[in-house]
């Protein structure tokens, strides 16, 4: 009999092995699991600021083209190479335009006024305070006189770095920290002179 009881200890310690390293092997998969779902909810909140600043942006482009006589007015950014000033987060005070006809420019400044509060995130409140889509979202738009061409710029502050944005895109340039943090979404207008 105490072969037998020997040989029973000796099987219990060894299934009991087994267990651990199964318990180990299936806690690596659930750590796993965990932090391939924090990545995807990283992925979606890129992929909503995204959505969210094209939107933005073609919201602007459809209020130059309605406002085609006092599309200079848009036009804020003058340094383009710093891409300032800017509307939205953290902008200073709303250029103010007087060109064209008194209704024409009276439109542009309050297009201007209200695509800055969007930006700022006044489409969406948390109380009292505006928390918007985007963080740290920010507008530009410039005019390049010589192509005729006007660049609707929308900038904010990504949740992981990737590479910095190229071709010229100086929306919110050195505002964000990290410049693999921050992205761009544009889009070239061109308004036809008909005469």
């Amino acid at each position: 009999m105490r072969r037998s009881s020997r040989h029973r200890f000796r099987q219990g310690g060894f299934g009991l092995i087994e267990t651990f390293v199964t318990l180990i092997v299936l806690l690596v998969g659930l750590l796993g699991l965990v932090g391939l779902l924090l990545a995807t909810q990283r992925a979606e909140a890129e992929t909503y600021q995204r959505a969210q600043a094209l939107i933005l942006m073609q919201d602007m482009v459809d209020r130059i083209n309605a406002n085609r006589t006092a599309a200079g007015c848009y036009a804020i950014t003058t340094d383009t190479t710093n891409g300032v000033p800017y509307l939205g987060s953290g902008a200073g005070t709303i250029p103010s335009c007087s060109l064209g006809t008194t209704q024409a420019y009276t439109l542009a400044n309050s297009d201007l006024a209200a695509w800055s509060g969007l930006l700022a995130g006044a489409a969406e409140t948390k109380g009292a305070n505006s928390v918007g889509a985007m963080i740290g979202a920010r507008g530009c738009v410039s005019f390049n006189a010589v192509s005729g061409v006007y660049m609707v710029s929308v900038a904010w502050q990504g949740k992981t770095p990737t590479t910095a944005p190229a071709g010229g895109l100086t929306c919110g340039a050195g505002l964000y920290g990290n410049e693999n943090e921050r992205r761009v979404v544009s889009a070239t207008l061109q308004i036809a002179n008909l005469n």
